[in-house]
């Protein structure tokens, strides 16, 4: 059955149609997940969070390509899940880093943890007095050891752009910081 006659009778409170509609769809919109976020577990959560949005959604349908607007919305749904995933793995290894400070290496004495603990203590102040587009690029790029695809799909943007606003990140930091600072 046509995507348009199952929204009609969806929206006249026809539940067998959402069945109807969900296995219809459903392959493609777990495939179109999975493309996103290569992890069939996530892949299956997100599919089963764009059917509840879609479900919500249907009234605001405007007949305008059932597959096209239930691919922006899965597309839309993985990034977002991507994006938590992203942070919360950053922020274990934030919280990995900061365990690690507090244990000296074999060779290393506690007067170079101090100072290991002070650059880096320095280096996040610094990175917070940078402007927000320009930290988000530079943390990115250069602590987070992403390259430019990442970061241009986290971003939700084009390479070029993150290129641009690294460019731009630098030459903020040329003019602003000396070199002595950081020696």
């Amino acid at each position: 059955m046509e995507a348009e006659q199952l929204v009609t009778r969806i929206l006249q409170g026809d539940q067998e149609a959402f069945r109807e509609l969900v296995e219809q769809y459903s392959q493609h919109v777990f495939h179109t997940a999975y493309s996103v976020l290569r992890d069939v577990k996530e892949a299956e959560d997100a599919s089963q969070e764009v059917f509840l949005q879609v479900y919500r959604a249907l009234p605001q349908y405007r007949s305008e390509g059932f597959k096209t607007w239930i691919t922006r919305i899965t597309l839309n749904k993985a990034i977002d899940i991507k994006r938590k995933l992203s942070r919360k793995v950053h922020e274990q290894a934030a919280e990995g880093m900061q365990e690690l400070d507090k244990l000296p290496s074999q060779d290393e004495d506690v007067v170079a943890l101090l100072i290991r603990k002070e650059k880096r203590e320095e280096l996040q102040n610094k990175l917070g007095v940078l402007p927000d587009n320009h930290r988000e690029v530079v943390t990115a790029f250069y602590l987070d050891e992403k390259n430019y695809e990442q970061i241009a799909a986290e971003l939700n943007t084009t390479v070029k752009t993150v290129e641009s606003k690294l460019y731009r990140a630098r030459q903020w930091i040329r003019k602003r910081w000396k070199k002595e600072e950081w020696r």
